[in-house]
Order: C-alpha cells, then structure tokens, then sequence
C-alpha cells in the first residue's frame, strides 16, 4: 500500500512538473478592419523588409477620413518632399484589403497597389506590395516632426 501511494505521488509531482513548464500563452492582438477610420492619422515608415529604415530615409503618411492623403518623404531624392492625393481601401475575397493611391495634380497613381495587413489597435500596420514582394511596416505617431514640414515647404518654394 506503501508503495502505491509513493508512486501515485511520484505520478502526480511528475505531472505537475511537466504543466508547468509549459511555455506562457502568447496573447495575439487582434487585427482591425482597414477603413478610413481606422487608418486615419499619422503613420511613420519604421521597417522596410524587416530592417530599419536608415535616419535619413523617412515616409510619413497622413490620412483623413475622407480618402485623402498628404506624404512628407525623403527616399527617393536627397531633397524632401510634400505630396498630397487621395487614396482607396478595396477589399478583396483573395488578398483582404488593399490600399491604393492617386498624386493630386495628375501626377498619376500610386506606383503600386498594397495589400494592408495586421492594423493594430497599438499603432502599427503591414504593407506588402500586392505585385512584388517589399514589405513595410508602418507605425503610428503624433506627428510629422516640424524640421520635416518645415525642410519640405523650403523646397516647394525652390
């Protein structure tokens, strides 16, 4: 009799021991539907395929609720710049959503159209070319910084 209790209680620490070394759970936020609203704001480019983006090279985006977009950039060019247009939110039984733009002045559309993944409530979005393969990461901030505005207006009037 002995004997059995000492093995059901070898059982039961052995038992014991194995649940709680169990990993944590891992608690996934849940992501938003892509709207106007819930896009509405000021997002900085953060990551570009995984990497940080060099100081030098930046991307905000504002967008407001009616489907319009103003951009401060500093990627393409070694000056800043200050772009406006407008934007759409499509959503797609295939790819989910996806974001796509047109430049004010008849500068055309959006070189690419993004497939928006993983809006968070905490502030930060995925964008991955629908037709390529770069991936963005956007996060959310208060605003553009007033070096930036300021730098890209000096160069509108140039």
């Amino acid at each position: 009799m002995k004997k059995k209790i000492v093995n059901i209680l070898m059982l039961l620490v052995i038992s014991l021991m194995t649940f709680s070394c169990s990993e944590d759970e891992v608690v996934m936020e849940p992501s938003l539907e892509v709207t106007p609203i819930t896009m509405q704001g000021t997002w900085k480019l953060a990551e570009l395929n995984g990497e940080q983006v060099p100081e030098d090279f930046y991307i905000y985006v504002i967008f407001d609720r009616k489907g319009n977009f103003e951009m401060y950039q500093k990627h393409d060019s070694m000056y800043p710049r200050y772009i406006t247009g407008t934007y759409s939110i499509e959503k797609d039984s295939h790819y989910g959503y996806i974001l796509s733009g047109e430049y004010d002045y008849e500068n055309g559309d959006w070189n690419n159209k993004y497939i928006v993944t993983d809006l968070l409530q905490s502030g930060s979005m995925v964008w991955t070319v629908k037709d390529g393969d770069e991936v963005s990461k956007y996060v959310r901030v208060d605003e553009v910084p007033e070096e930036i505005v300021e730098a890209a207006k000096v160069d509108e009037e140039q």
